[in-house]
């Protein structure tokens, strides 16, 4: 983001151009000092931390290249779930494409929940993995012939909609009854901890995070999540005296969600930074109010089971997914009830906090970071202010190729419905 020089404001102490300076020199006195002057305002001197100006607006509408990876929970429950998303895709794509007034680059992947199901069978505990746990699907052709291989799409393509939709159907329901969508996702952005990989020793998921490209991961389950980064074998599960209720039994001995959470935060984005990294999930909390809080249930067998309480559909309360969403979201914007009628507003809203970008370049100079104050104009016209120590903003350091930025995160993550953004910077005088 280019900075103009200011020009003069009433009320301000102008600051002295180079033959202003220059004259004033020579009016003290001091022509000694002119001859050897570099005749380049401090501002603009190489290295200089002196700020050319002291407020300046951040553009609302910019072009955001987008990742965004699904992971869809392919156990038996989910068939009514997986066909109301596939319902509301064309209308979360359209969003997410149009984003806020420009165009948007997008391209999506898929993988589902499925890596191992653990259980004692009486004697030990026996693992069953997946062996194409964490890869991502082949998007079906949306004619029905055979397959190209492809595991992801990016705009422009005007199939990307319906070979989606059909990926996510094809996710089917004989996965395993142990969802574990965090640890999904991880492999599936890190390579790290695949039970197969290419014949030739590669990562099959290679090349679908492009560099610069911002991630958006999408969760649908209507269980809480159950992973081990770990899990070789698992700590936590299936038992005859658990039942369903083994991974909310013995959460304790699950990676906790912020190290998930941190894993995520901590990818690099293929230009030396941190990833620009956003959540959303659609999981077993409340109807009202988004509450994960366990309560008895009934199986469709007749069994006992705990629930979700507002969420009679669910397959145990969302403790994991409701915290994970609110690790990168404190307004919880970003979560929905699998329980909800439809996921129409679920997705939209998702798509909105993806629309605008999150990371800004600070091409002005900026002496100390904790003297940055940004102001956002909300839909509804109220101020937000973020700071350093208010934790709305984050400075991402230069590197080698990129100049420093300023990332928003927690409550001031930016929405499609901005009015305004204005940084502003603590100057002397």
């Amino acid at each position: 983001m280019a900075i103009p020089e200011p020009t003069p404001t009433p009320g301000r102490p102008r600051q002295l151009g180079r033959w202003t300076a220059a004259r004033l020199l020579v009016g003290l006195g001091v022509p000694s000092l002119v001859a050897n002057c570099t005749c380049v305002a401090p501002p603009y001197r190489a290295g200089s931390d002196v700020p050319v100006q002291c407020s300046y607006p951040i553009p609302l509408i910019q072009p955001v290249k987008t990742d965004i990876l699904f992971v869809i929970d392919d156990s038996l429950s989910m068939v009514p779930n997986e066909a109301a998303i596939n319902r509301e895709l064309p209308a979360f794509v359209s969003e997410l494409e149009r984003g806020a007034g420009v165009g948007q680059s997008l391209r999506v992947g898929l993988t589902d929940t499925s890596i191992y199901a653990a259980y004692f069978d009486g004697y030990e505990v026996a693992v069953h993995p997946y062996p194409h746990g964490g890869w991502l699907h082949a998007l079906p052709m949306v004619d029905g012939g055979p397959p190209d291989g492809a595991l992801w799409l990016t705009d422009p393509d005007p199939d990307l909609v319906p070979r989606l939709a059909a990926a996510i159907q094809g996710v089917g329901v004989e996965g395993s009854f142990q969802e574990t969508p965090f640890e999904a996702a991880r492999i599936a952005l890190t390579g790290m901890g695949f039970f197969q990989l290419l014949p030739d020793g590669g990562n099959p998921n290679a090349g679908f995070l492009r560099p610069g490209a911002q991630l958006l991961i999408v969760v649908a389950s209507d269980e809480d999540d159950c992973s081990e980064m770990s899990h070789f074998p698992p700590k936590v599960f299936y038992t005859d005296t658990d039942g369903e209720d083994f991974c909310t039994n013995h959460e304790d001995l699950l990676t906790p969600v912020g190290d998930y959470a941190s894993t995520f935060l901590r990818l690099d984005d293929g230009t030396g930074r941190p990833r620009d990294v956003l959540w959303g999930a659609i999981a077993p909390v409340s109807v009202d109010g988004k509450v994960a809080q366990g309560v008895p249930g009934i199986l469709p067998d007749g069994g006992p089971v705990t629930q979700n309480v507002d969420c009679p559909t669910s397959g145990g309360p969302g403790y994991r997914h409701r915290a994970m969403a609110l690790a990168f979201d404190p307004t919880l914007d970003n979560l929905a009830s699998i329980c909800a009628p439809d996921f129409h507003q679920a997705l939209l809203a998702i798509a909105q906090l993806a629309s605008s970008p999150q990371t800004v370049n600070l091409s002005d100079n900026v002496p100390d970071p904790r003297l940055l104050e940004v102001k956002i104009t909300r839909a509804d016209g109220t101020l937000q202010s973020c700071t350093l120590a208010n934790g709305g903003i984050g400075v991402v350091d230069a590197t080698a190729t990129q100049p420093p930025a300023l990332r928003f995160q927690g409550v001031c993550l930016r929405r499609s419905g901005d009015l305004a953004v204005q940084l502003d910077l603590l100057c002397a005088g």
